[in-house]
């Protein structure tokens, strides 16, 4: 099989506008970790069940551990946050969070999933984690947005039927 041009599949693939959402878990430490995903999708409904794509590493270690993590997605003014999680600390975007059913919930977000791990699945560098929603909430504000690989504050207009 022939395969896409990994420069050209990037370009291709950023034109696919994504909400920011920043996973978070407790390790092995009882210690709050992070990180930016880059995937975060709904699979079903009935039970409501979540999937996010995770590379080896810290983040991958603490949601194989405990079987849970939780999902939060940014609101439009988010983008340090969202950078930070990435790797590119800021100091003027020190995390707040509050521990709820266990599981860290940063402080602002605009909805957030506490998911329990169901499946893990090996693809190439990644490891998608299927979870069940045990618990979720919103709120109604203007999201980031990630596309064409940068942030955009979301409109939050709804396009005409």
């Amino acid at each position: 099989m022939q395969r896409a041009n990994p420069a050209s599949f990037r370009e291709a693939a950023s034109r696919f506008a994504t909400g920011v959402a920043v996973l978070t878990a407790l390790d092995e430490h009882g210690s709050v970790c992070g990180m930016t995903a880059n995937s975060f999708v709904t699979v079903s409904l009935s039970p409501p069940t979540v999937l996010v794509s995770v590379m080896p590493g810290r983040m991958h270690r603490a949601i194989s551990a405990t079987g849970r993590y939780c999902v939060n997605v940014l609101p439009d003014h988010g983008r340090d946050l969202s950078r930070h999680f990435a790797s590119q600390p800021n100091t003027g975007a020190a995390p707040d969070y509050d521990i709820v059913d266990g599981l860290p919930r940063l402080q602002g977000c605009i909805a957030w999933f506490a998911c329990e791990v169901t499946r893990l699945v090996d693809v190439s560098d990644h490891t998608l984690i299927i979870a069940e929603v045990s618990a979720c909430d919103h709120r109604d504000t203007t999201p980031l947005v990630f596309f064409s690989s940068r942030y955009h504050r979301g409109a939050g207009v709804p396009v005409e039927r």
